[in-house]
């Protein structure tokens, strides 16, 4: 664990400031200290007061942390004037750790925190990231603040080039239906990031709680890319949470614990909701006639011949999950099982069919289709693909039994009961999880039917080599 110091302004309300810092470091891993520079007399809804500690008591506190403990990141907000940023800057001198300033100069509520914007100039230049909100990147440069997305990168590069620093460019004051970040340097951005905008006006400490959250996570990752992209995920899962708090009657604090004290995992609710298909499913003639073996050969082959061409177009939907993917992990992992069923799984179904083709009956294609349907976002495309993956690998535990060497479809039966199947079943719904957590909660709610939907779409192809007999009677 690291140790995380933050060196800011304090907030009676508990969210912004010191508080708000102490918060994030611990829900990102890290051990949190401050040394509080002012006091504020504030809540929801504005500041009222604020009355800054003297230089010499800031120092005092700086000093005697830094005799003691090892510092492996500080992260700097609040300093209300010249003698405290001046009592800042020197001790600076005697530590080595990297340092994100978020140089607060204006609330989420409009008032003012600092006397004299000019003398951060030298702390600015001992930041390894400095974290302006627009109006603040406006006020560093001393010119109008930002009105596109454009002009806002532009902006961060010259801050960046002028303090030979990273600056941290956020557009969540521009309009639009997503809020982007992104990393730049005097070169140019580095990586950049975007969340939808989420409806809520409870983000109060939005600044304070990401910049906390970014020196955490650089501080355990040493990559300033990889603590930016997680420490995005993490406020947007603040943020979408935060209503379920009552904290005030103005811009409420966001939900820095929301996912440590929530209800169970998820996807345990999501599989116990779906019991009575999972049973359903055991008690199809299809399925207890493969587990025995005595499943006849054209029943079987209809279904693999369907299940041939729902593969072509599950491969595809795959490969539309790894393009929305958030993540280069995530993107490699739907990705490479596109390629896995194109180069295995049908492959294995064509050893068992006959030359010739099939059509889709319309049992796949409706299935196909919602899969289709679900690709209006990451999150839920993945719900729609979860099923597929956990209902197989279920099925194939539960028949192992019947996995013996003269089974007629022993091949067939050894995919789905593999480890290898193991492995990317737990990667699937360790990645639905995470797409969960990062949700609100009306994406949640699409997310939750949609593995519904794909999960009865499952019990029906299953299904449907009897009902194609019910249709077509043998004569």
């Amino acid at each position: 664990m690291k140790n995380i110091l933050s060196i800011a302004g304090s907030d009676p309300s508990g969210g912004a400031g010191i508080q708000a810092d102490l918060k994030a470091i611990a829900a990102n891993g890290g051990y949190g200290m401050c040394v509080i520079t002012a006091l504020t007399a504030q809540n929801t809804q504005g500041v009222s007061a604020v009355q800054a500690i003297g230089g010499e008591f800031v120092l005092a506190q700086l000093e005697a942390i830094s005799a003691d403990v090892q510092i492996d990141a500080i992260k700097i907000g609040m300093l209300a004037n010249a003698e405290v940023i001046r009592a800042v800057n020197g001790w600076l001198d005697t530590v080595d750790a990297p340092v994100v300033l978020d140089p607060v100069m204006v609330a989420t509520s409009g008032d003012r925190l600092l006397e004299d914007e000019a003398v951060l100039d030298s702390l600015l230049d001992r930041a390894s990231v400095i974290t302006p909100n627009l109006p603040e990147l406006a006020s560093l440069l001393r010119e109008p603040a930002a009105a596109s997305w454009p002009q806002a990168l532009e902006q961060g590069q010259r801050l960046a080039a002028k303090h030979d620093s990273l600056v941290l460019a956020k557009g969540g004051h521009l309009a639009g239906e997503l809020c982007p970040d992104a990393l730049v340097s005097a070169e140019g951005v580095l990586a950049e990031f975007s969340n939808p905008r989420l409806d809520t006006k409870n983000t109060h400490g939005t600044g304070c709680t990401l910049s906390s959250a970014l020196a955490t996570l650089f501080a355990a990752s040493g990559d300033w890319v990889i603590a930016l992209e997680k420490a995005k995920a993490y406020l947007f899962r603040a943020i979408g949470a935060a209503d379920e708090l009552n904290v005030g009657s103005g811009h409420g604090p966001v939900n820095h614990f929301a996912h440590f004290f929530s209800d169970a995992d998820p996807m345990d609710s999501w599989w116990q909701q779906i019991q009575g298909l999972r049973d359903s499913i055991d008690n199809l003639e299809f399925i207890t006639q493969l587990a025995d073996g005595t499943l006849a050969k054209a029943d079987f082959e209809y279904y693999l011949a369907q299940d041939a061409l729902y593969l072509q177009r599950y491969a595809q939907v795959l490969s539309e999950a790894s393009a929305l993917a958030p993540d280069l992990e995530a993107q490699r992992f739907w990705a490479n099982s596109a390629s896995e069923i194109l180069e295995g799984e049908l492959q294995l179904h064509r050893s068992y069919l006959a030359e010739g083709a099939a059509n889709p009956s319309a049992i796949t294609l409706n299935y196909v289709n919602h899969l289709a349907a679900s690709a209006s976002s990451y999150a839920e495309l993945i719900a729609a693909i979860l099923p597929c993956y956990w209902l197989y690998q279920d099925i194939g535990k539960r028949l192992a039994s019947a996995n013996h060497q003269a089974h007629p479809y022993k091949q067939w039966l050894v995919t789905y009961a593999s480890e290898e199947f193991d492995r990317a079943t737990e990667r699937a719904i360790s990645m639905v999880r995470e797409a969960w957590k990062q949700a609100d909660a009306q994406l949640r709610e699409r997310m939750r039917v949609a593995f519904m939907r794909s999960s009865e779409h499952e019990v029906a192809f299953f299904d449907q080599a009897r009902q194609n007999r019910v249709e077509f009677p043998t004569v």
